[in-house]
């Protein structure tokens, strides 16, 4: 009997039905549109693969270039001037260039003259400004373009007004489109004073017949009115901690500053007035014992003082008579002291004699005194006239700059400059300026500014001059119970203004006496720059003409001298020859003086025969040097009482220092050997430690003379390895044979091998000057790559050796400047020399209304047909896998990678049919394996020799009438790519790791070569030839899979190399031809799908992809590279694709639906392959939503944060502004419809109550309750029944429970997320052409339509806005925090957090809100961004996010009226 019922059952089932609602219901409620996704496209192609784009050159040779119309022509191809090159003046400090006029400069000295003169040269994109990654949409350009926002009135805000405030409502200022803007009860409040109402105004022609076409048609006109053109203008700016793709052009190269001080010399003043006294200015670090900076010599005598001094002073340069300074601290510390010295006219007497005046007489005694006072002045005005050209020392005192600091007080630290974006902080190391690595608790910056007057000087003591007295001085001063307190003073008063420097000060001189700028007046009193001898390295580049020497004496044995040697001094003379009259005037003149001198002497210590000095001269050297020039050191006595017979100074003794060694200036300390005789001729070109027969010395020839030279120049590199390296380049370039370097005389024939040597030992040179002079290095590499010398006739190839010391020397230079690199781990200094100063050796571009003619050797058209056959066979050759050097070895899991690239990304024959690079053409390129799978390097050393020769063919065929030096001609990026892809292990690693600075060397080598090659008109399938696109390929295919193979083992690298490598891939697309590119681009996405099979954390490998994508799409040609304008072609074949499978043969629509139209609106082959990268883009959406996905709340996140970042940028590009172009670029998001459709059960449930939601659930629902199956229709809760889905009780409740609960079992999308997905698609409806829309709705099935709705209802839930008093709620915010505890733990547990994120989490845990995520959206709370406490907020800050608030619930309410619009028509 039961069996007979059963049967009888399954007789009136229509089995053919079931089983088709079974398999369509199963795949509509239970997430099979996210299953399904693997297996879709019209070409069978999944979304876990990527399709192969149209070849996009072609496309646009097929279409004619005025097919579209006005506006829309600007998105079918890259404007014509889209890369200009700039030519940007240098900035030039000063009003002269203080460059050497002489006409004869020797190489190394040209060299830098052209350097420090040359404008710079920018390969510039035009528009590339309005990519998110330069214009990126903040905070701040949000608030900038929410100005002029129309205020918006709601009901829950004016009810909780006062009384008054009813009467506003009836302001027809306020009516409104949105249904939320009219009050549902308007006279509800007021119902118990219902005598005291205002009445209704009449609406007169509500009774009138209107035709329902007419209404529709106001209705529409009276939604457009007052709309924001710009509704992402209405949403939070994009998450800055997912801005992989920002990036900021460099700063010029400009001269390093510290933290400057002004300080100013008012007075000086004593209590007797007899003598001229002068004083001298430094900054002394205690902590690191050391002078920090120069001299600064200051006169403030009177003019009766100084006329003491007349028959010893010429007319004084205007130069010497500065009273006021700027002293530059790189490294601030509290141990830093101004130092000030006092020196007066030598006379008779020790410095305590002298000193005793000053001391005990008073100004109050001087009617007293008056005797006393007369006799002194007349001593002191003999002394003046008979040796008023020496010095001697006379007192000193010094300035605790950081009790100045602590006294006068600082302003808040805050204040200092704007805050960098969260994204770029998060990576910096440490400080973005070098001045900051000091101590943290001193600055020297901001800091007000205060009148010192210093009341106490010590007297100096002769045998305690030295610096190394004076530093424990210093310590001394610094303790409580000082010994220095109980001396008695020297009593003066002494006035100085110390003040942070201004950032433009007026007549100021530089440290060579040069105007900088702005000089209003010559005649004005000057303020001296004083040069900064830093305590620490100081990791900067020359920028300019610089060429300074100073000498410190320090001390002079003359113990063992015989004869009356007690009153010495030293003269200094710079000597051009032996001749006395070759004395140089290169010495800076000090106070109240001419500019520059002949000769100089240190002060006089009176009767003292072992001196100490604490003098400084110095020098500025000449341009050009010899083997002759020297310094002579004259030994005087000096005679202090006038005696008959006896000379006023006697000589005692001659010392000198040859400053060029084999071309190489001499510094350093040193201790020489002083002859009592004068030099004999040629003496010059010898040291004094020889000893010359027949000269006598002073204590048997031993070294009594203690002095240091110390050089500041941007000429002479003063480091061994540096040296040596520009020695032989310049000899190179010169031929200067046969040349004396060191101990041996360099030839052609030995030239080859010391230069090798001298480019492998460049890695050992110092940092500070190979940073210092790491533009000359750079230059010099590239011009031994580009240029390789001919020696004897024979061609050096020098490009390997070359290009592995650029990547040592970069490595250093990264290494030295580490605290400074920028957010994707680029150093500022070598960027700014790629942006800037690089340029292609030989080319000299101007710029007067475009670019000349420039003569370039045309090795690019010489590489096909120039070449011997053994190079393209060892080209074709298969690569053995023996060589450790290179990437993988057979049979791993990227063997397929291998192939791929071996017949997708190297051989591109397939799709450029009738092009040079066609078999059989003219650029045929050969199909071969992969280079960098493997290889033979004694095949890559036959590679690079054949190119060589290749290019002396090239090269020969040049008339030698034009060439007066034969030369070979290569160009940079081909070299680059060539050697990058042959390297050895070890040179690759130093490569790899600073990938950044070869890709945008290499880029901006072949923009230079376009543009001053004019080859910016070639087709762009013509503009590089083969081989360099082969290694472009073999290139992009061996650091991709560096990336996956150091994902897990060097996160930080993997992400680097990441972004680098997409960096440059988005910067080909402005040079190169675009479907090669993006075949490189689906080459790397195999790569990454390949990987992704075996990863043990699929979800690292997923979030680089992502970022990968998201700097690709950054680029400012972002829409016209997806092919907006051409019309989709719909799928050949009827092969399922997701629209299809849901509604071919489906019991829900009886309506075929158009393919075409379809085919937009879901991720089909076509779309996927004609937009290119939007299908990248929402592919990876479409993946990180899927329920199954790992790390899925990360993913989810990063996806969905990255397309608004893509939108938000279209708002704001002016490019899109007009609404036609607008509905060609939404055209690229229609997917995006779809997939939110799709994930709808996951979203999170803005609805406030549990029974909110049965209003508008699921019209299969309302319309099948209790009524069977009626009209071919089935009750979706039996569907799922039959389909062997789960039904969770209660499924009306809520957006949860649904009708889709089978979806739920997937990670649940965060309230941001949702909210920021949610308001992506509001964009497309808003944007997307209607007739589109309208086209596409009626082809929905009932299901499908009804999670449309379901979703527009959601919209209106999430932007509802919520009244004023919402925005002062916070007792919400503790809940809140704990939301995303779940999702959190996971991707902890499953390791899914990278470092770049563990660091963000870390820092947002440290913030007040914790997890800031979801904290913006919380619906008791504003939906902008907490930066600070909750209290600080101010009431117009308040109004502000309420009005923009509810701009934004207006705005969603109309655009869901707008698409209910259309679907109803």
């Amino acid at each position: 009997m039961a069996a007979a019922e059963r049967r009888a059952f399954a007789h009136k089932i229509n089995r053919t039905v079931a089983a088709e609602v079974r398999k369509q219901v199963s795949r509509e409620r239970s997430g099979s549109p996210h299953s399904s996704r693997h297996c879709s496209s019209s070409l069978g192609v999944p979304l876990t693969e990527v399709i192969e784009p149209l070849d996009f050159e072609d496309v646009l040779l097929s279409q004619p270039p005025d097919a579209e119309p006005g506006p829309l022509r600007d998105l079918v191809e890259f404007p014509a001037d889209d890369v200009e090159l700039l030519l940007q003046p240098r900035e030039c400090r000063t009003t002269e260039p203080g460059i050497p006029e002489d006409e004869k400069l020797d190489a190394k000295v040209r060299a830098a003259v052209e350097m420090y003169t040359e404008d710079w040269i920018i390969a510039h994109r035009r528009y590339q400004h309005l990519s998110a990654a330069y214009s990126p949409i903040t905070t701040e350009t949000q608030r900038e373009r929410q100005k002029g926002l129309t205020r918006q009135v709601f009901e829950q805000d004016a009810s909780g007004d006062e009384k008054s405030g009813l009467e506003d409502l009836d302001d027809p200022r306020h009516s409104s489109g949105s249904p939320e803007d009219t009050p549902r009860s308007s006279g509800a409040s007021g119902i118990f004073d219902l005598r005291n109402l205002a009445a209704d105004s009449l609406l007169p022609s509500l009774l009138e017949r209107t035709a329902p076409e007419d209404v529709d048609r106001r209705n529409e006109v009276l939604r457009q009115q007052h709309r924001p053109r710009a509704l992402l203008a209405l949403y939070p700016a994009p998450d800055e901690d997912e801005a992989v793709e920002r990036c900021i052009h460099p700063e010029p190269p400009r001269e390093h500053f510290g933290q400057r001080i002004l300080v100013k010399c008012l007075s000086l003043k004593f209590e007797i007035e007899i003598e001229p006294i002068f004083g001298i200015l430094a900054l002394y670090d205690v902590r690191e014992k050391k002078k920090i900076s120069e001299n600064f010599y200051f006169d403030l005598n009177s003019d009766s003082m100084k006329g003491l001094l007349r028959a010893h002073s010429t007319h004084p340069a205007i130069s010497t008579l500065a009273r006021s300074a700027i002293f530059s601290v790189t490294y601030p510390s509290p141990d830093i002291f101004l130092v000030i010295k006092l020196e007066k006219v030598l006379q008779q007497g020790d410095i305590s004699e002298c000193c005793e005046p000053y001391m005990v007489m008073k100004e109050v005694d001087t009617a007293k005194n008056k005797e006393k006072l007369e006799k002194l002045r007349l001593a002191a005005e003999q002394f003046c006239t008979r040796l008023g050209r020496y010095r001697m020392p006379f007192a000193w005192t010094a300035v605790h700059l950081a009790n100045i600091l602590s006294s006068v007080g600082q302003p808040d630290s805050d204040s200092e400059g704007e805050r960098r974006p969260a994204w770029t902080d998060r990576r910096r190391r440490g400080p973005p300026d070098r001045t900051s690595s000091g101590d943290d608790t001193c600055s020297f910056s901001g800091f007000r500014p205060a009148t010192l007057t210093v009341t106490n000087f010590f007297k100096q003591e002769a045998e305690r001059l030295s610096d190394e007295d004076l530093f424990k001085f210093l310590a001394d001063m610094r303790r409580p119970s000082s010994l220095l307190r109980r001396l008695r003073p020297v009593t003066a008063q002494l006035k100085i203004d110390i003040s942070p420097a201004p950032e433009n000060p007026h007549f100021c001189l530089s440290p060579e006496l040069l105007h900088v700028k702005p000089y209003p007046d010559p005649r004005g009193r000057p303020t001296k720059e004083i040069l900064e001898f830093p305590a620490r390295e100081v990791y900067a580049p020359h920028t300019s003409y610089r060429n300074l020497l100073y000498v410190h004496p320090h001390s002079l044995n003359f113990s063992s001298r015989q004869g009356s040697v007690r009153n010495l001094t030293v003269r200094v003379q710079y000597m051009a020859g032996e001749d006395p009259s070759q004395a140089l005037p290169v010495i800076f003149g000090k106070s109240s003086c001419s500019e520059f001198t002949q000769d100089a002497f240190t002060p006089v210590v009176y009767h003292n025969k072992s001196p100490e000095f604490y003098e400084e001269f110095k020098l500025r050297l000449p341009a050009c040097m010899t083997e002759n020039h020297h310094l002579l050191f004259t030994f005087y006595h000096v005679s202090c009482q006038p005696r008959p017979g006896t000379a006023l100074e006697t000589p005692v003794g001659f010392t000198w220092i040859p400053l060029l060694q084999h071309g190489r200036l001499r510094t350093g300390p040193f201790c020489l050997p002083v002859s009592v005789d004068q030099p004999p001729p040629s003496y010059s070109v010898l040291t004094p430690d020889v000893a010359l027969p027949g000269m006598r010395w002073v204590d048997g020839h031993k070294g009594v003379f203690s002095v240091e030279l110390t050089a500041v120049s941007s000429v002479h590199p003063q480091d061994p390895h540096l040296d040596k390296f520009f020695t032989l380049v310049h000899v190179l370039e010169e031929g200067a044979f046969p040349f004396r370097l060191k101990d041996g005389v360099l030839s052609e024939g030995t030239v080859e091998q010391e230069l090798r040597a001298s480019l492998a030992a460049l890695r050992l040179a110092s940092l500070e000057p190979l940073v210092a002079f790491s533009h000359h290095v750079l230059d010099k590499l590239v011009h031994l790559v580009v240029r390789p010398p001919i020696i004897c006739g024979q061609i050096v190839n020098l490009g390997r050796g070359a290009f592995e010391a650029m990547a040592h020397v970069v490595s250093l230079v990264h290494r030295s400047l580490e605290p400074a690199q920028d957010a994707h781990g680029h150093c500022p200094l070598l960027a700014a020399y790629v942006y800037y100063a690089f340029r292609l050796p030989g080319t000299e571009p101007s710029l007067p209304g475009g670019v000349p003619p420039v003569t370039v050797q045309p090795t690019t058209l010489a590489r096909g047909p120039g070449r011997p056959a053994s190079f393209y066979l060892a080209r074709s050759k298969s690569i053995s896998s023996s060589n450790p050097d290179l990437a993988v070895a057979p049979g791993s899991v990227d063997d397929e990678v291998s192939r791929i690239l071996a017949s997708k990304g190297i051989d591109r024959s397939h799709s450029w049919v009738n092009s040079a690079y066609a078999p059989g053409g003219t650029k045929a390129v050969l199909r071969r394996a992969s280079p960098y799978c493997g290889a033979d390097p004694r095949q890559a050393i036959d590679r690079s020799s054949s190119r060589t020769s290749s290019y002396l063919k090239s090269s020969s065929s040049v008339p030698q009438a034009t060439q007066p030096r034969p030369t070979v001609h290569k160009l940079l990026h081909e070299e680059l790519a060539l050697q990058w892809v042959v390297s050895g292990s070890t040179v690759r690693e130093a490569v790899l790791q600073h990938a950044w600075f070869f890709f945008q060397l290499m880029v901006k080598s072949m923009a230079l070569h376009l543009i001053l090659g004019q080859r910016l008109d070639t087709p762009r399938k013509l503009r590089f030839p083969g081989r360099f696109l082969d290694d472009i390929a073999a290139l992009v295919g061996s650091v991709g899979l560096e990336v996956l193979t150091r994902v897990h083992k060097d996160a930080e690298l993997a992400e680097r190399l990441n972004a680098s490598l997409a960096f440059f891939l988005s910067d080909l697309l402005s040079l190169v031809d675009r479907g090669f590119v993006f075949s490189l681009v689906r080459a790397h996405y195999k790569q990454v799908a390949t990987r992704l099979q075996s990863a043990p954390n699929p979800a690292v490998l997923l979030t680089l992809r992502m970022d990968f994508t998201r700097i690709l799409c950054s680029h400012e040609h972002y829409v016209t590279l997806n092919l907006p304008c051409c019309p989709l072609s719909p799928p050949a074949s009827p092969s399922p694709s997701i629209s299809s499978t849901t509604s071919q043969s489906s019991t829900f629509s009886n309506q075929a639906p158009d393919p075409k139209v379809t085919s937009m609106f879901e991720l089909s082959g076509p779309f996927r392959q004609q937009h290119f990268l939007a299908g990248l883009l929402l592919t990876e959406l479409a993946l990180a939503l899927e329920p199954e996905a790992e790390g899925a709340s990360l993913l989810h996140k990063k996806a969905i944060n990255a397309v608004h970042s893509l939108l938000c940028g279209h708002d704001a590009d002016p490019r899109y502004a007009e609404a036609t172009v607008k509905a060609h670029v939404a055209e690229l998001y229609l997917p995006l419809l779809s997939l939110a459709r799709d994930t709808l059960p996951r979203l999170h449930d803005f609805a406030e109550g549990p029974g909110q939601r049965s209003r508008l659930t699921s019209m299969l629902d309302s319309d099948t309750e209790g009524e069977g199956d009626t009209g071919g229709t089935i009750n979706p809760s039996v569907a799922m029944a039959i389909a062997g889905g789960p039904l969770a009780p209660g499924s009306r409740a809520s957006i949860s429970q649904g009708a889709a609960t089978g979806s739920r079992s997937g990670c649940p999308l965060s309230a941001e997320s949702s909210r920021t997905l949610l308001v992506c698609v509001l964009w497309v409806l808003k944007n997307a052409e209607p007739a589109l829309l309208q086209h596409w709705a009626a082809d929905l099935s009932l299901p499908q339509l009804g999670r449309l709705l379901d979703l527009l209802y959601l919209c209106l839930a999430a932007f509802e806005y919520k009244g004023k008093k919402a925005f002062e709620r916070i007792n919400s915010l503790t809940f809140k925090k704990s939301l995303d505890m779940k999702a959190r733990l996971e991707e902890a547990i499953l390791g899914t957090i990278g470092a770049r994120q563990e660091m963000v989490r870390r820092s947002r845990e440290r913030s007040p809100f914790g997890n800031q995520e979801n904290v913006r959206w919380r619906k008791s709370i504003t939906h902008w961004r907490q930066t600070s406490d909750r209290v600080d907020k101010t009431k117009d800050e308040m109004e502000h996010e309420s009005l923009v608030d509810g701009n934004l619930a207006t705005e969603a309410s109309l655009v869901v009226l707008d698409t209910l619009e259309i679907i109803v028509q």
